[in-house]
């Protein structure tokens, strides 16, 4: 059951976006079928979920106008991404996080930014989200080009620390590094990567410790420290073996 914000974010989108179209577009003639392309340039019919999964991770040389075919997209897709029906997640570049949705009228910018917020929220209050925790916040900070909304709004509770926990847990070997722990992050990439690094050290060690995982605390603390610090620390001395 979703959240009755994100009921009210995806009822937004419906109405914003409908009878949207690509009137013009004909996608890649070698790549996908003819009668797949007219579904683009068609509003108002449904698009069969493997070819609306298709086109919204396509790569955008593929499409003769791919901000057109988002909008045309939008109404079933983001409906289908709350409910669960994108699997998989992480094989590709939304396409949100390609186009410049937020140079879209006020109207539809708004209505796509509030639908993110609005599924990331519900999300943290669902202990088993319908994909994996990290590639959902992956996905999220792509379209957004940005961590900070969502850092934002992952307070404290029961379910939300433990999906900081799996998070972290996956992140840590490439920040320690200060690396990227992102695989489909085009856009404000390089920003997000230590605005990350510095809000995992101060506010996620106790609520780590709180989910029975020192060592992931102990690690995001050292987020904060400069690489030659943060290696240096004694902690390393007496660190799990297997970590």
């Amino acid at each position: 059951m979703t959240s009755p914000a994100l009921d009210a974010a995806l009822a937004d989108i419906e109405t914003v976006f409908n009878g949207c179209s690509s009137p013009g577009e004909r996608a890649c003639g070698v790549c996908h079928l003819p009668e797949e392309a007219a579904y683009l340039r068609t509003p108002h019919v449904r698009v069969p979920a493997d070819v609306l999964r298709m086109y919204t991770f396509e790569v955008s040389d593929h499409f003769d106008d791919q901000a057109a075919t988002m909008r045309r997209l939008l109404p079933q897709g983001a409906r289908a991404l709350a409910d669960g029906k994108m699997e998989p997640l992480g094989l590709g570049f939304h396409g949100l996080a390609v186009v410049d949705w937020r140079a879209w009228p006020a109207e539809q910018s708004a209505a796509v930014e509030a639908f993110v917020l609005a599924w990331w929220q519900d999300i943290l209050t669902t202990p088993k989200p319908p994909y994996w925790i990290v590639e959902i916040f992956e996905l999220c900070a792509s379209v957004l080009r940005s961590v900070i909304p969502l850092l934002d709004r992952w307070h404290a509770s029961p379910v939300a620390d433990a999906h900081l926990a799996r998070c972290v847990d996956w992140w840590l070997e490439k920040l320690l590094v200060d690396d990227s722990p992102f695989g489909w992050f085009l856009h404000g990439e390089e920003a997000a990567v230590p605005e990350l690094r510095t809000w995992l050290s101060r506010h996620a060690p106790d609520r780590l410790r709180g989910q029975g995982e020192p060592h992931l605390a102990m690690c995001a603390e050292l987020l904060g420290l400069s690489y030659d610090e943060r290696w240096a620390h004694a902690y390393w001395a007496s660190a799990p073996a297997t970590n």
